[in-house]
């Protein structure tokens, strides 16, 4: 079930209902949520929204690199990009979403890609240009953290998009630059986007019922 009608998918093949795969590794996802938004404040409050996200991801010993209030085809979202630790091998895998509340239900939209054998050497070479004390940072989002971090893997200027040219088949860049590209091409279903808006965790929250997906609601571009 979803609510998207419309995205580009152009060099993706669909390997299950809503999951896609490139060339390259990517990983492309679709999932829908009928439940309250699990989102730690409204999208209005970004830096309690970022704090909360950061802690959540933290405690799943990953990173958050970023969460960025914005919207999808004219429906309020925020965007997050991810790192996670690659639990049966070294290197990271790196995620980047869409979420989008209504104030019952969301809907994602989320690339991911992982290193391969060889691991580090963004993070080694950034370093060795900027210098151990230029690069990590205090996190953004860590308001009375410790040491400025919320946990889990730490903030470097390493992970900033400025570097993403210089390392294009990096995965960070490649998820970065599939969710640039595939955002302006998603559209959704006027059931979904005439839902009520999501108030925060802490506001009343109607359950419209979202009638069920129809056939055929997935189009590739006719310009991609």
């Amino acid at each position: 079930m979803t609510p998207i009608t419309s995205l580009d998918l152009t060099g993706f093949t669909e390997r299950e209902p809503g999951v896609w795969t490139d060339e390259a590794g990517l990983v492309l996802s679709v999932p829908f949520f009928p439940l309250i938004p699990a989102l730690p404040a409204a999208l209005h409050e970004a830096q309690r929204l970022g704090a909360g996200l950061a802690q959540l991801v933290a405690g799943a010993g990953g990173g958050l690199i970023e969460a960025v209030p914005g919207s999808v085809d004219g429906v309020p979202a925020v965007r997050q990009l991810v790192k996670m630790p690659l639990g049966s091998r070294p290197g990271q895998a790196f995620l980047g979403s869409w979420t989008v509340p209504r104030a019952g239900s969301s809907t994602v939209v989320k690339v991911q890609a992982a290193e391969g054998a060889t691991t580090g050497m963004r993070e080694a070479m950034i370093m060795a240009q900027v210098g151990p004390a230029e690069y990590f940072r205090p996190h953004p989002y860590a308001d009375g953290q410790p040491a400025g971090q919320p946990g889990g893997l730490p903030y470097h200027v390493g992970d900033h998009e400025e570097w993403d040219a210089r390392f294009p088949d990096h995965p960070l860049t490649v998820v970065r630059a599939a969710l640039q590209r595939i955002t302006p091409t998603i559209t959704f279903d006027d059931r979904f986007k005439a839902l009520p808006p999501f108030g925060g965790p802490g506001a009343p929250q109607s359950l419209p019922h979202l009638p069920p997906p129809r056939r055929g609601w997935f189009r590739r571009r006719k310009d991609a």
